[in-house]
């Protein structure tokens, strides 16, 4: 497996072959684009809801018919993708990124700057590894190296056995998660450039200016990268070139880009602070359409088929058709919605502020 490796202020990118059926890292696949490779029933039902004691901000891994989320109520948890169901917690402390699965394996940082590597099946610790700063970035793989990045300003590649092979330093905090592309991997820093790394060495190739630092985790659909910025614009950037190809900015009331988009063939679909979600046509950066919520949109929407699933700050689910962004439907929660959703098995998980699991799909 693998995935990608975006950094710095902003994120990591690998990619590989994921099995399918499951979501085993933040975004789903290894380009984090956030589109789901199954399916959802045509109306939702909440099937069923389990409690944690804080805040769930990271979006949650589905693999094997197991749940695995992070809270900040200092638990790694095991979830029965089919009832619910507790089978383990694991003492991770604080929780805020989003955990990564591979090979009967689980990885997920915490606040305190603690990496942990942790046995899927029995919820007992492998190994960890302590970085010098807050862990929000969720973990990504290349061939059997790990990839992370801290708030201490440093993209780590670790071993399988948790040992230190490189570290690239940023000139910010790294936020989102990691991204790998055709051996290379991408950093983006508080000097708001994007860093083009071999992902074998660690050593810088060339770098791209952002005009931002960006706090969201980048996308990549063949040579080029899609990501949004703190200083109100989306960027979509030829990685192989080095180039800016487009930038994208509200027309009213602009602001940053926090979440992470999901791109498809047509599409960019970024959520933004001004409270709407931004359809841009992908190869131009025009906006197709927007909708309009209630609150801040720092959660990553999803797509599954022809329908677009976008958390809001304002404690609802927004169903949108992803042609023409109409609304089909609409679920509340019981808080703001800071983490994004995963999909497999024909059902969505996702988690609240108030430290509920959710999870829909079809009642039989």
């Amino acid at each position: 497996m693998a995935r990608r490796v975006f950094v710095g202020l902003g994120f990591l990118l690998v990619v590989s072959n994921w099995c399918l059926a499951d979501w085993p890292i933040f975004r789903g696949n290894a380009e984090q684009t956030g589109v789901a490779s199954g399916t959802l029933p045509e109306k939702l039902e909440l099937l069923w809801k389990f409690s944690t004691n804080d805040s769930i901000e990271g979006a949650p891994a589905i693999v094997g018919g197991v749940v695995y989320i992070g809270s900040f109520d200092e638990y790694l948890y095991a979830l029965d993708l089919a009832d619910g169901k507790q089978k383990w917690k694991y003492k991770a402390g604080p929780v805020k990124a989003s955990p990564a699965v591979r090979d009967g394996i689980v990885y997920v940082g915490n606040a305190d700057g603690m990496f942990h590597c942790v046995d899927a099946v029995k919820g007992e610790k492998r190994w960890t590894f302590e970085a010098e700063g807050e862990i929000t970035s969720g973990a990504n793989f290349a061939g059997d190296f790990i990839l992370f990045g801290s708030h201490d300003e440093t993209l780590y590649c670790l071993t399988k056995d948790g040992k230190e092979k490189w570290k690239f330093k940023t000139q910010g905090p790294v936020y989102g998660s990691a991204a790998v592309v055709g051996g290379k991997t991408f950093v983006a820093g508080c000097d708001s450039k994007l860093h083009v790394l071999d992902v074998a060495t660690g050593k810088e190739e060339r770098s791209v200016d952002l005009g931002g630092q960006t706090g969201a985790t980048a996308a990549v659909l063949g040579d080029h990268l899609y990501v949004g910025t703190m200083t109100n614009q989306f960027d979509a950037i030829d990685w192989k070139q080095g180039s800016l190809v487009w930038t994208f900015q509200a027309e009213e009331r602009p602001q940053p880009f926090y979440a992470s988009a999901v791109v498809t063939d047509r599409f960019v679909l970024a959520g933004s602070r001004d409270r709407r979600l931004h359809a841009l046509e992908r190869k131009t950066g025009k906006e197709s359409w927007s909708f309009a919520t209630e609150g801040k949109m720092d959660a990553s929407p999803v797509v599954v088929g022809k329908r677009v699933f976008a958390p809001s700050m304002d404690g609802n689910l927004y169903i949108l058709d992803l042609e023409n962004g109409k609304q089909l439907d609409k679920i509340k929660l019981d808080g703001p919605i800071p983490g994004s959703p995963a999909v497999a098995g024909g059902r969505l998980v996702l988690g609240t502020s108030k430290g509920t699991v959710y999870c829909f799909g079809a009642k039989k």
